[in-house]
């Protein structure tokens, strides 16, 4: 509804009532694609003269005279938006007559056009926006502002655009183009590879980070399919996730070499999950959806984030909510009747204040692996998950964002295979069953005002996973192997920091807290009839041995890093970390409970208490050689925190040290051939202290406790993307790690395993994609991605050897829509991802065959 205000020279307004009983009629016709967005309006609507409304008092009739002398306001009832060759065409048509020239003024990215006498009168809005119109432009946006005044904003991805504004006798033209020379005052010459990462705690260009570090942007992500760690992993050096035909039970990983086999200590690898710490590898085998960035940072990471990791971090970025409507979504069928259905939606529930995001995913399918006894599928698959995100700016120094998670899936039993040659079928009395659970909270509150900048997390996460396996993976009725952990950690972070303007001098400062409680419950043997022909005669047909175990955790740690440059192309980093962990074991049994109800308790420990701290410095230098090539060296210090073994024998093996390790690395980063060429090179040495064992029991292969050993790795990496051409794309990558044990005795058997290669942790992992994405809207991408020899156990006994995975994928997208056929290990190889001695049975798991399937994608 139009409203006329009329101000008269005694403050009356009287003709109000005229105005605002008129009908307005329009029709309306709207049209929208990924090169444009526009809304086109025909209104008509009688003319001012046209009413009759005779002033009635002296005081209206000087306000109608005062209002014939003042400038005419023009609607603006059309915007629309073409993608041209040098940028983006922009106009805005008025419903009558012509537009006021405009005056337009820089403020960073955007350029500001400010129309005086007009007002923009849009069907169903009192803004038009239009997100990523092209590559190059970010936002556009058609606003009122006060006094009879509209506004265009048009805001650049790296810097300002420049535009002609032209006059035509149908509206206002804005020629848009972000020619080379026009946005030189806003680029700097450090301008190079166009990814921005956040792995320091501050936005900044890849290419500026001196930290190897691997980058999947949403494109990438999008373009790969990558839905998985094990997705992640594969275009990632020196990175390797052991998932058992795709189930979610327990993944193995390593990051440089050192892997998660101590799954009851703090893993060697930080995951992080939008700034949520994720803790143990059974946690972590969900699905992610709705992916913005991922960044895999290798080295230690003590001095930027609230929770230290020794190996590396895996920093998952989730996307934001928008201030535009906007959905996405994906349908998906494969082979094994594989179901994978994804969505997002986002949008204002308060137009530049207060915004929200909704994203989630169910998938299902088959299983790889038939248990011929029971004619039955042993890992088939359902389940998913949500999140959701409420984004609240009440001014331009604030921002809070609120975000939560849910998990939960039900898989089919953690499959432990005779290694054969029938590596996807079995013979066993039980099928079993994987349950998991989760659910994440996070609230983040960012203060920015003129001079640093503040930031606040805090966290809780509860996680539970319950599992159930066949106990000799055989038809013997021996029963069956059953445990439930659940974890809850919360955590707090605040970390005060410079502006993000800061250029020579540049601080942090940040403090943690976590507590976090892990229990378990019937963790071990539930006897069958047939149990005493494998542990003797205590095996009592519908006894069970079985362990409980409450185990908490206190973090405190504070932490901080400066950067200052001497000159120009120097910048010098020190960092330091002091950190407190406190462990307590409030109890602990083992109890053989017979079928008439009596008990017998082998082991039983309560109040157990281990407590340690440490100081972990980092230093850094960095130098720019020019424009396009920066080398760095870094030196620092690596730790995870020794603790309570939650299923000790003996009180010999009750508790274990913290693992030590100092880092070197340099490293070379390169942006040539104008930005077409990017060539990323680390090398580094990292001996370790106490490095953390994982024993196996000789019976089921289950971890049971862990001792320490001295192991020294010592790798390298080599990253490369090229854009050879327009549209075509190569993305490649190599790692190499020798990491060996130094000094360790089985404390068992006596047997020295000095100079053995470190279970899971390959000596080589390479990837190559090659991707072409033609005008016409044809799409193909071809990769490969490969292992060296690994080993699965410290006597290296067990072993896959090197083995290369290809994937293909092909489609054909046609405006906001995508219709591709994928095929996933194309050549159906056979490899194992874990490997065990078992009640003298060799067995293993094995990674996922050949898929192939369809996929539906559309953006709104």
């Amino acid at each position: 509804m139009n409203k006329l205000y009329l101000l008269g020279s005694l403050g009356v307004a009287s003709a109000v009532w005229s105005v605002a009983c008129q009908s307005v009629y329009a029709e309306t016709v709207r049209s929208y694609s990924k090169e444009s967005s526009s809304e086109k309006v025909r209104t008509e609507t009688p003319a001012l003269s046209e009413m009759e409304h005779p002033a009635t008092s002296v005081a209206e009739w000087l306000s109608q005279v005062s209002e014939a002398d003042s400038p005419a306001v023009t609607q603006i009832i059309d915007v629309q938006l073409n993608a041209t060759e040098t940028g983006l065409t922009i106009v805005l048509n008025p419903s009558e007559g012509s537009l006021s020239p405009a005056s337009t003024s820089v403020v960073g990215n955007a350029l500001i056009a400010d129309i005086p006498d007009a007002t923009l009168a849009l069907p169903d809005t009192d803004e038009f926006q239009s997100v990523n119109p092209t590559d190059e432009i970010a936002f556009v946006t058609v606003s009122n502002l006060p006094n009879n005044t509209v506004r265009v904003a048009i805001t650049g991805v790296e810097a300002a655009p420049t535009a002609e504004v032209i006059s035509e006798a149908t509206g206002l033209v804005f020629n848009v183009s972000l020619e080379e020379g026009a946005i030189a005052t806003e680029q700097t010459e450090d301008d190079t590879l166009q990814i921005v990462v956040t792995a320091q705690r501050t936005e900044e260009d890849l290419q500026d980070v001196p930290i190897s570090i691997t980058v999947l942007t949403e494109e990438q992500i999008e373009d790969a399919g990558i839905t998985t760690l094990d997705d992640i992993s594969q275009r990632t050096p020196n990175f390797a996730v052991f998932s058992a035909t795709g189930n979610r039970f327990f993944n193995f990983y390593s990051i440089r070499g050192l892997p998660n086999v101590n799954f009851a200590s703090r893993d060697t690898v930080g995951f992080f999950v939008d700034d949520v710490p994720y803790d143990y590898g059974g946690f972590i085998t969900q699905d992610f959806t709705d992916l913005e960035r991922v960044e895999i940072l290798r080295g230690p990471q003590n001095t930027l984030y609230g929770r230290s990791s020794q190996a590396g971090v895996v920093n998952i970025i989730t996307r934001r909510p928008t201030n535009a409507f906007e959905f996405d979504g994906t349908a998906g069928y494969g082979a094994f009747n594989d179901l994978d259905l994804r969505a997002s939606v986002s949008g204002p529930i308060i137009q530049d204040q207060l915004f929200y995001r909704l994203s989630g995913n169910y998938g299902s399918r088959d299983g790889y692996v038939d248990n011929n006894f029971l004619d039955d599928d042993l890992d088939d698959q359902s389940g998913g998950n949500g999140r959701g995100k409420l984004l609240w700016t009440p001014s331009d120094d604030w921002e809070i964002l609120l975000n939560a998670s849910f998990d939960d899936y039900r898989d089919g039993g953690g499959p432990l295979l005779p290694i054969d040659d029938e590596p996807f079928e079995i013979e066993q009395d039980v099928n079993g069953f994987t349950d998991l659970v989760s659910n994440a909270q996070s609230l983040r509150i960012a203060y920015e005002p003129a001079n640093l900048r503040v930031t606040s997390i805090t966290s809780r996460r509860f996680s539970s996973q319950d599992i159930e396996t066949d106990l000799d993976f055989s038809t013997v009725r021996s029963g069956t192997f059953t445990n439930i952990f659940d974890s809850t950690v919360i955590t707090q972070e605040l970390r005060i920091q410079s502006p993000e303007e800061a250029e020579r001098f540049q601080w942090l400062a940040g403090g943690y807290y976590e507590s976090r409680t892990f229990n378990t419950e019937d963790d071990g043997f539930n006897f069958g009839p047939d149990a005493a022909l494998l542990f003797g005669d205590f095996a009592v047909p519908g006894a069970s041995l079985l362990r409980n175990a409450d185990l908490d955790t206190t973090v405190w740690a504070g932490f901080g890093q400066v950067s200052y440059q001497p000159i120009e192309d120097l910048t010098l980093t020190a960092g330091l970390r002091y950190e407190s962990v406190s462990n307590k074991l409030d109890s602990f049994e083992r109890v053989l409970t017979l079928p008439d109800g009596s008990e017998t308790t082998f082991t039983e420990f309560n109040d157990v208490e281990q407590d340690g701290d440490i100081l972990l410095p980092r230093f850094a230098v960095e130098y720019r050689f020019n424009p396009e090539v920066v080398a760095y060296g870094t030196i620092a210090r690596g730790y995870r925190p020794g603790g309570i073994n939650f299923r000790p024998d003996n009180e010999f093996s009750l508790t274990f040290e913290s693992e030590r390790s100092l880092n070197y690395e340099i490293g070379l980063k390169s942006s040539l051939l104008d930005d077409r060429l990017g060539v990323n090179l680390a090398a580094f040495h990292n001996p370790i202290e106490d490095y953390q064992v994982l024993i196996l029991d000789p019976f089921t292969a289950v971890p049971l406790e862990i001792t320490n050993a001295d192991a020294a790795l010592t790798g390298v990496e080599l990253e490369l993307r090229a854009t050879p051409s327009e549209g075509l794309d190569i993305i490649a990558g190599v790692g190499y790690v020798d990491a060996r044990f130094t000094d360790f005795r089985d404390r068992v058997t006596g047997e020295v395993f000095d100079g053995n290669q470190l279970p899971f942790a390959p000596e080589w992992t390479y990837n190559l994609a090659v991707q072409y994405r033609a005008p016409m809207g044809l799409f193909a991408r071809a990769e490969l991605t490969g292992f060296g020899d690994t080993f699965f156990d410290e006597a290296n006994t067990f072993r896959q050897s090197a083995f290369t995975i290809f994937n293909a994928r092909l489609g054909y997208e046609f405006g906001n829509y995508g219709l591709y056929v994928f095929g996933n290990n194309i050549f159906d190889l056979e490899y194992l991802t874990n490997a065990a001695g078992t009640v003298g049975v060799q067995s293993g798991q094995y990674g996922v065959p050949a898929t192939f399937g369809v996929q539906f994608r559309a953006k709104l």
